[in-house]
This record gives C-alpha cells, structure tokens and sequence, in this order.
C-alpha cells in the first residue's frame, strides 16, 4: 500500500465517491486526477480504520490523516496472467476491474489498475485484439463544442456574431442536447452542463467532456486534472467528471459523434434530430 499522503480534499472526494455513490476505482481515479493505486490504496486504508462516509464526515482532516495513514507499501510487483485475462472476461458479467480485485485478493502488492490495464492492453496489442467500449443507459454524457463556429445575426443591427456550439450526447442512446454560448468560458461551459441536465430531465452517473481548457486543467494521458468549479459541480448534482484521454480516439468517439450533428445544425431546417438550441 501506497505511503504518499494525499491532500485531505482529494481524500474526501475518493472516499465520497465510493463510499456514498458507489463509483468504480477508474471511474474515481480519473475524476480526482490521481492513479488508480493511489484510490485502491486510500480505500485500503479506509477499510482497515473501519471507517463509512458517515464517519468520514464526521471527522476533522487532522482526524482522517492519522486514522488513514502509517502502512508502509512493499514493492513486489507480479505480473498479471493476461492469457488468463481474456478467457475471463468473455464471461457474462465478468469486467477487468473484477479481474483486478481478483488479483489484489492474491496479490496485494501487486500492479494497481491502471498498470494492471496497460499490462493487458500491452499482451492485447501483440496479439491484435482490441478492447470493445460499451455503453449502458444512463451512465455517460459525453460533452464538447464543435470545432466550426456558427454564426448568430442580430435582427435589429444586422450585425453578425460568432457563438460557441456546446453538444452533449447520451452514450446509449446517441440522444442528444446542443445550445449556442457567446464562449468556451467556465461560466457559460457551467451554465450549458445545467440546462443539459434540466433539458435531459436527469443526471448522468459520469460527464466525459473531451479535454477543454474549461473543464480540465492538465491534459495528460491517464490523470487529467478536473477544474474546481466542474468538480464542484459534479459533486452538487452527484455525478462524475470522466476526461476523454487525448490519443484515445475510442473514448472521444460519442462526443464526436455528437459534434458532427452540431455542425450539421441549420436554423432554416425543418427537422432537427433531438437538438435544442438555448
């Protein structure tokens, strides 16, 4: 187990996120801008202080620092059987984050789950499998702007303004929400998340935006950093925010999917496929 001493914010949110909502270790991992080892390790803890989110709640950061830590890690590191791996996973029901703990419940010094991932991602790859993304209803709104700017025109100077397309696109069901904004900016990126979810009637388990200068404030291959107000507002409604990795064109690929229908958007249709324009 991991001996680094997280910030009692970041605590907090892992231990919220899983205790209370029920989020899995990658889900929480990416939300919070850490590696999985540090959240396995921090739920470790955790568990072994006995502590609940009732009574995480109830105690002072002073408090939760010296229940949680002391454990020193060890360092041996065994290999994942992948050939195992994808035997396993073909099986109703049966998930690599399941395999993993499978794994910890042997191994409890061996690869967290990011690693544990890249190991079998690693064996898949040179045997050219790839790993299928499914989606499941109500799990994920995958967000964006399009990347061409349409146009508003003032009807009383004739003036011609360029406006922001925010597009956010239910992964299950392709179900999708568009508005035009004056910008990208955090308030009008907030504001265009809110009435998203009003105008969807309900909230998501997890929000992927792709990695936009709003939300996310370190673009990096596994741990983007979450901006404060798009984390505060994840934990007021209850959800998760879930970066879209760059170079990672299969988990960008609902929002794109969602893009295009924006730019496809002509006020003069008739018809418009499930788009609303605030």
């Amino acid at each position: 187990m991991a001996t680094e001493r997280l910030s009692m914010r970041k605590t907090r949110e892992i231990l919220r996120q899983k205790l209370e909502l029920g989020r899995s270790h990658r889900e929480v991992a990416v939300s919070v801008g850490l590696s999985v080892g540090a959240v396995g390790a921090t739920l470790v803890r955790a568990a072994a202080a006995g502590l609940s989110w009732a009574s995480v709640q109830a105690l002072s950061d002073e408090a939760l620092d010296e229940r949680l830590y002391g454990a020193k890690a060890s360092a041996v590191r065994p290999l994942p059987d992948c050939a195992y791996l994808h035997v396993e996973r073909k099986k109703p029901g049966v998930t690599l984050e399941l395999l993993h703990l499978e794994y910890l419940e042997k191994y409890p010094d061996g690869y967290r789950y990011t690693q544990f991932c890249e190991r079998y991602r690693e064996w898949l790859a040179k045997r050219g499998f790839t790993m299928r993304q499914e989606h499941i209803a109500g799990e994920k709104l995958y967000v964006d702007y399009a990347g061409k700017k349409p146009h508003l025109v003032d009807p009383k100077t004739g003036e011609v303004i360029e406006v922001e397309l925010f597009v956010a696109v239910l992964g299950a069901s392709n179900y999708t929400y568009a508005e035009a904004t004056r910008t990208q900016r955090g308030p009008d990126f907030i504001a265009s998340h809110v009435r998203a979810f009003r105008e969807l009637g309900g909230v998501p388990l997890a929000v992927v935006p792709d990695q936009l200068k709003s939300g996310v404030t370190l673009a990096c291959r596994y741990e983007p950093g979450i901006q404060r107000t798009y984390e505060e507002l994840a934990r007021h409604y209850g959800t998760t925010v879930l970066p879209a990795r760059p170079l990672h064109p299969r988990d960008k690929a609902k929002v794109e999917v969602g893009v295009q229908v924006g730019r496809a958007l002509d006020p003069g249709s008739a018809a418009q496929p499930d788009v609303f324009l605030a």
